[in-house]
């Protein structure tokens, strides 16, 4: 017997935990509900869920405090649904652990299509962990460090080609500029965004990508950038 994944909403109000618990379950998804961040954590600890679905605006705390709560302990995937636009809002909650971020109003389908990559992610951490990405005639060797675009080999500088597996890592998934520029040029470089700019355009160059209609790199405005996966 195949278990369902469990999905747990954090979120006070009512119209959007009825809309998501009915269409969750739909998909095959076994959903429950709290209303508090307090009654959250206690759901969390006691019967942890595959997934975590979390409005930072709660009664009794806010969310970004369960992210962090969460994130000292567990790698549970959590994806932030919440009103709050403001890059630095979105910036602070990937940063501090969140795996996606969508405003509302949100698509149904991208809400699914984020879920999908989160659990899958979640998914590829515990098991043996993926070597080649493989995306609309991209595919990166992470093993062999080779990168094609449509069985054409493409020759990156060593800074292009950390950029793009960190982004093949996290396919799906938001990289924050501070997160990106962390890992390629080391902790002390979180002010030096003109140099992720411009490797970044570089880097699409060489992909044969648009940034105007972008095919693999998408761009997050003041937040980071997210490779398409699906």
């Amino acid at each position: 017997m195949t278990t369902l994944p469990q999905i747990l909403i954090i979120e006070d109000e009512p119209e959007i935990r009825k809309f998501l618990h009915v269409t969750l379950e739909q998909q095959g998804y076994s959903v429950t509900e709290v209303i508090t961040g307090g009654e959250g954590l206690k759901r969390i600890t006691t019967y942890p869920p595959e997934l975590i679905i979390l409005d930072l605006g709660l009664p009794d705390m806010d969310g970004l405090e369960i992210i962090n709560t969460v994130r000292s302990w567990s790698k549970l995937p959590i994806i932030v649904l919440s009103a709050r636009d403001r890059e630095q809002d979105k910036v602070a909650a990937l940063e501090a652990g969140a795996d996606d971020y969508l405003t509302k109003p949100f698509g149904t389908n991208e809400l699914l299509a984020r879920i999908k990559v989160a659990l899958r992610h979640a998914s590829n951490s515990q098991n043996k962990e993926e070597t080649i990405f493989e995306y609309a005639g991209l595919k990166v060797d992470s093993a062999k460090r080779i990168v094609w675009v449509n069985t054409v080999e493409v020759h990156l500088t060593p800074i292009e080609y950390k950029l793009l597996t960190m982004l093949t890592k996290h396919a799906g998934k938001v990289v924050t500029h501070k997160q990106l520029l962390s890992e390629v040029w080391g902790k002390n470089a979180g002010t030096q965004s003109h140099y992720l700019r411009l490797h970044t355009q570089h880097l699409r160059e060489k992909l044969g990508d648009d940034a105007t209609k972008p095919k693999y790199i998408l761009t997050e405005a003041g937040v980071g950038y997210r490779l398409k996966c699906e």
